[in-house]
């Protein structure tokens, strides 16, 4: 009695195994973009469950040539060199026909004898071969081939492994279809922006262009902004506004809906960063009554309010990683569901984001994803920092003090020491900061006029300043810019962190520079002077010593070995 339990809970367990082993299978394949590796790791679960041996995976490449993209028992690259003798003319006949492939005995069908014959086997077993088309509703185009060694006179039902099999050809076959159709969009998305990057860059700053709406510079970075912003704003591209905190993302976002084809539907706007995930769901999905608690009505999100027109998603390098999975698919499809719901809405939307984090090493990092990152980086647009064009900020700072004239009635001007004192002013707050100086000098000069004397930095209660360490101990107002070695940005150089304040040179020490020459030679000057010691220039050039490696990296000069 008890053995026959024992055999019943024996037989029940093996019974099971097809079904974890499909588990098991579809959680690789769903956790991971590297393909080669999902489909080595579904290998070793057939060997290790199932215990169907010497798997491998074929897929046929875009000229129709079968390559092996998986294998066990050997490393992929000497597979592919020769050293597995693979039946690629029996597996090429099952892709053709589609019909799947069982050789009970395979020692006896010659296609497979070469390859049989290297695999070893007991005397009392037979090695059966199987071979499954890989599919999903077009021509297969791979296969997915196993060995199982069995008892050549137990009885064996090759219809459950071939059963088996097929499903997992299945699952195989829809996610190489995915990865095939990200990898296409990505080509296709490069492409795109490739196109329009060169008919950007065919618009010249010198010529005369359109300004827009409340984006106030007159630099050569601005001219290239606004160049590029009306290019790419009568198209249905998708554009990345990427820059700095502060720099003006929302104003050009705004330009770009205004001077397209929608700018008479809406222009919506959300920061993705001051919501939760549930939170940002139900405001760019909308919900069903009922959907959760205090969903009292139906309500439609922001993609839906801004159909037809432009949503502006700030902060984008927030999202949570599940959710990049549902904003993905409303860019690819233009179709979502609400939450709680089970009805599709599609969309017509132009979206824009922007982000001051860096994507590129998010994706690196896998905390990204790299088919959101394609889709959202169609159109990249890069806002220059304020430290970057600072003959703007006499400019800007007259048009924030004419709105803050009409907005209190006042009539103050700057003087010309107030405009000099600002324009060489850090500002790692970018426009936003400056902005801010501006209203708060306003507000608290007596008189009309305002002087360099009333700015915050002169009367030593600047608190960016204080917060961003950019000044020498006693030293009134941030370094003078006016000949600086500019902090190198961009996608792939992480933001500079808030550095201690520099040490004065050494006592002694020559630190006679001469202003008149270009920045690399300042820097090289100054390298050579202390003996390519880039702590020493650093020192001498009031910078950080990682400000110094950035500059030396820009210039692309060589460290010397003194």
């Amino acid at each position: 009695m008890v053995e026959r339990m024992r055999m019943g809970a024996q037989k029940s367990d093996e019974s099971a195994l097809p079904l974890i082993g499909i588990y098991e299978i579809s959680k690789i394949l769903g956790a991971t973009l590297d393909l080669d590796k999902a489909l080595h790791d579904v290998l070793n679960v057939l060997s290790s469950y199932l215990n169907m041996r010497h798997g491998a995976v074929v897929l046929r490449d875009e000229d129709g040539k079968s390559r092996l993209a998986a294998v066990t028992g050997m490393s992929l690259r000497l597979a592919r060199e020769g050293a597995l003798k693979y039946p690629f003319e029996a597996v090429d006949k099952v892709i053709g026909t589609g019909i799947p492939l069982v050789m009970p005995d395979a020692a006896e069908e010659p296609l497979l004898a070469e390859y049989i014959a290297e695999n070893e086997a007991l005397e009392d077993e037979r090695v059966s071969f199987f071979c499954v088309p890989i599919k999903t509703t077009e021509k297969p185009f791979g296969a997915l081939s196993v060995e199982r060694a069995w008892d050549g006179s137990a009885q064996y039902v090759f219809e459950h492994d071939l059963r088996f099999l097929t499903m997992v050809a299945t699952l195989i076959g829809q996610t190489a279809s995915l990865h095939r159709k990200v990898a296409s969009d990505r080509e296709t998305l490069l492409h795109d922006s490739a196109r329009l990057h060169k008919r950007m860059a065919d618009v010249r700053p010198a010529l005369p262009i359109r300004g827009l709406e409340d984006v106030v510079g007159t630099s050569e970075a601005m001219a290239r902004v606004f160049g590029q912003v009306q290019q790419a704003a009568p198209t249905k591209a998708t554009i990345l506004l990427r820059g700095e905190s502060g720099t003006g993302k929302e104003l050009v976002a705004r330009a770009i809906h205004i001077l397209s084809a929608r700018a008479q539907k809406p222009f919506i706007k959300v920061n993705c960063a001051a919501l939760s995930e549930s939170v940002l769901e139900s405001e760019l999905f909308g919900h069903e009554k009922g959907a959760f608690t205090g969903a009292v009505a139906e309500r439609k999100g922001r993609f839906e309010l801004s159909t037809g027109g432009t949503l502006f998603l700030d902060e984008i390098g927030e999202i949570s990683s599940n959710f990049q999975a549902k904003l993905l698919r409303v860019l690819q499809e233009g179709e979502f569901e609400r939450v709680g719901g089970n009805k599709t809405v599609k969309v017509d939307v132009r979206l824009i984001a922007a982000t001051n984090r860096d994507l590129e090493a998010g994706v690196a990092d896998g905390s990204f994803r790299a088919d959101l990152y394609y889709r959202l980086n169609v159109v990249p647009i890069f806002l220059p920092p304020l430290r970057e064009r600072s003959g703007d900020i006499p400019l800007l700072a007259m048009y924030f003090l004419k709105q803050f004239n009409e907005e209190n009635g006042r009539a103050m001007v700057f003087s010309q020491n107030a405009l000099g004192a600002l324009q060489r002013c850090y500002f790692p707050g970018n426009v936003r900061e400056l902005e801010n100086c501006v209203y708060r000098v306003a507000t608290m000069t007596k008189t009309e006029i305002i002087d360099d004397v009333d700015l915050s930095c002169r009367q030593d209660t600047c608190l960016s300043a204080t917060l961003w360490h950019k000044r020498n101990p006693g030293e009134k107002v941030a370094p003078n810019l006016s000949a600086p070695i500019p902090v190198p940005t961009g996608p792939l150089i992480p933001p500079i962190a808030a550095a201690p304040p520099v040490s004065a040179p050494p006592a002694g020490e020559d630190v006679t520079l001469d202003d008149d020459l270009s920045e690399r030679d300042r820097l090289i000057q100054a390298m050579e002077r202390c003996g390519w010691v880039q702590a020493k220039a650093a020192r001498l050039l009031n910078l950080t010593p990682r400000q110094i490696g950035y500059a030396l990296k820009k210039h692309n000069i060589e460290i010397r070995q003194l």
